[in-house]
Formats: structure tokens, sequence, C-alpha cells
């Protein structure tokens, strides 16, 4: 199985961070623009949480609140469940499905170095199984 580092090298994406004190509604904007359903959110360099479509939802939203007039720290989520460059990829969806989360921001020294999100990682067991099912067949051709 893959490490959450070799899935990010062949990955290529830019990490798309916003600022605790912008507005959702611009918050908003960005994710519809990039066409992402989370943003990282970082201060003074650090990460301090993360904004998701959810926290739109269930925070925001339900709630009566305004995207103009909310800012993103007042609904991001900030109980954050990271992974290291090192842990597998099993790891990673155990992480995702006993949490029930689906963003794992990752960070290499506490410094953030990318995210891995549901749809990374059933990709990638997919391709994963895809290729064994192919070595298989070879190896009872053979």
């Amino acid at each position: 199985m893959k490490t959450v580092s070799q899935l990010l090298a062949e990955k290529h994406h830019r990490i798309e961070t916003i600022a605790p004190n912008v507005h959702v509604f611009d918050a908003l904007k960005l994710m519809l623009e990039k066409d992402i359903g989370s943003l990282l959110v970082i201060e003074f360099g650090n990460l301090v949480g993360i904004f998701t479509e959810r926290d739109y939802a269930r925070k925001l939203v339900l709630q009566g609140k305004s995207s103009q007039n909310t800012l993103v720290r007042d609904v991001m989520s900030t109980k954050l469940i990271t992974v290291k460059p090192e842990d597998t990829l099993d790891y990673c969806m155990q992480l995702v499905t006993e949490k029930r989360i689906r963003h794992l921001p990752v960070l290499d020294g506490g410094r953030l170095i990318g995210m891995l999100s549901i749809g990374d990682l059933l990709k990638a067991a997919l391709a994963e199984q895809a290729a064994t099912i192919a070595q298989l067949e070879a190896y009872i051709n053979s």
C-alpha cells in the first residue's frame, strides 16, 4: 500500500487555504471557483481549522446565519485529524471511515504540505485493486 507522500507526489495540486477572518460568502465563492468542498484555514502560517460544505450547511444555514455577515472562524471545524507523509493509505482510509470525515490535512513536522480527500483515497484504492487483479489474471493465464 502506498504512503501519503507517494499519493501527494502523484496528485500535483495546490493546497487551497483561507484566513479565519474572511466572510463565509467569500470562502464559498472560492470553493465554487476551485470546484472544491473544503478550505484549510491558516492564521499566522499555522493550520487552525478547516471550512467545509458540511460546516456551511450545519453551522450556518441550519442556524439561520448569513454567509455575508459570518466569519469563517465562527463556523470552521477546529478539531482536526491530520496525517503524516509516512502514514499508509490504509491508515488514512481507516481514519476517514471511523471518524466520518472527508478531508485529511497532511503535516510534516507541524508544517502543512498537502491534503487528501476521501475521493483521493478511494481513487488510489481502486487503482491498487485493479493492478492486483491484472497481476492475478496474468499469473493465472501464464
